[in-house]
């Protein structure tokens, strides 16, 4: 009898420590999320008390009549696809050049993460500055051909500008996490390797970059939610331009909700980009993690 009553008791007591837990996770993710799909079925300008129930046609007109989401969805892809491998191996080679012996390698950690600390809002308005003033100057100065292009004003400079600036900003965060993933690798079997007379190439391909797998694993998953969420780069670097071409899904779903008051079409991309991020990112992880336990 006392047995159950104490097991009643810690179970109440559980109850009531997590009660408020639930209630905030409920308030800030699972409510929003139902009026989430809610709205999406609606034609609703974000002021009329009465949505119009308007069904699937929003998902219709997303997957059928709108060259903009396609636009945008092709440009997301481009861009994430690009800034997971280019980040990440950008990330790997700094973290094994900053993990050796090097005597300035403290200030050099620091200065590659510095830029992570910064908005990438302050970021964009920064290299706008350069990017439209910076270059000009730097082209009258030297004559290199280089620095007179218009870098935001040419679609394809436009999205070298916006993916370089992207990079430039997060590749400090990816390199603390390979530096963590270098410094927990044995010492002892790199010893061993180096007594077997493998070279640095064999080593790092050999053992170091296998036994990064979980570091790669995380670094890979953050990278990949990030891009296909691209939007502030955007916002504050080129507003989109030129002419739409570097409008990205996120940047899109904004324009259409707080621009053109079409909160229930805007609603319904969000909800589309939801469900991508979460199957994009399971598919992810379940393959990254499957060669973790096979390396």
């Amino acid at each position: 009898m006392k047995n159950r009553s104490r097991k009643l008791s810690e179970k109440l007591e559980f109850g009531i420590f997590t009660l408020p837990v639930l209630i905030c996770v409920a308030v800030a993710f699972y409510i929003p999320f139902v009026l989430t799909v809610r709205y999406s079925m609606t034609n609703w300008n974000g002021i009329s008390k009465h949505p119009k129930f308007v069904g699937l046609d929003n998902f219709k007109q997303i997957f059928t009549g709108d060259a903009n989401f396609s636009a945008a969805s092709w440009f997301t892809v481009k861009y994430a696809v690009l800034y997971i491998i280019l980040v990440n191996v950008i990330a790997i080679v700094l973290a094994v050049i900053l993990d050796s012996k090097l005597k300035s390698k403290t200030f050099l950690r620091a200065a590659f993460f510095i830029p992570y600390i910064l908005s990438l809002v302050i970021v964009g308005f920064i290299w706008k500055f350069i990017f439209m003033q910076g270059f000009e100057s730097l082209g009258n100065s030297t004559g290199w051909a280089v620095f007179g292009k218009s870098w935001l004003g040419e679609p394809g400079l436009a999205f070298i500008s916006v993916l370089g600036v992207s990079i430039w900003q997060s590749v400090g965060f990816y390199l603390v996490i390979y530096i963590a993933g270098l410094q927990s690798i044995p010492d002892d079997m790199k010893e061993a390797a180096v007594m077997d007379g493998a070279g640095p190439v064999r080593r790092f391909f050999s053992i170091t970059l296998p036994l990064l797998a979980p570091s790669i694993t995380i670094s890979v998953f953050m990278a990949l939610t990030n891009s296909i969420k691209v939007f502030d780069v955007i916002l504050s670097l080129t507003g989109g331009g030129p002419g739409g071409t570097t409008y990205s899904v996120a940047y899109d779903i904004y324009r259409d909700t707080f621009q053109n008051n079409l909160f229930g079409y805007g609603t319904a991309k969000a909800l589309v980009l939801f469900i991508a991020v979460l199957i994009i990112t399971v598919v992810q992880l379940y393959i990254f993690k499957r060669r973790e336990v096979e390396s």
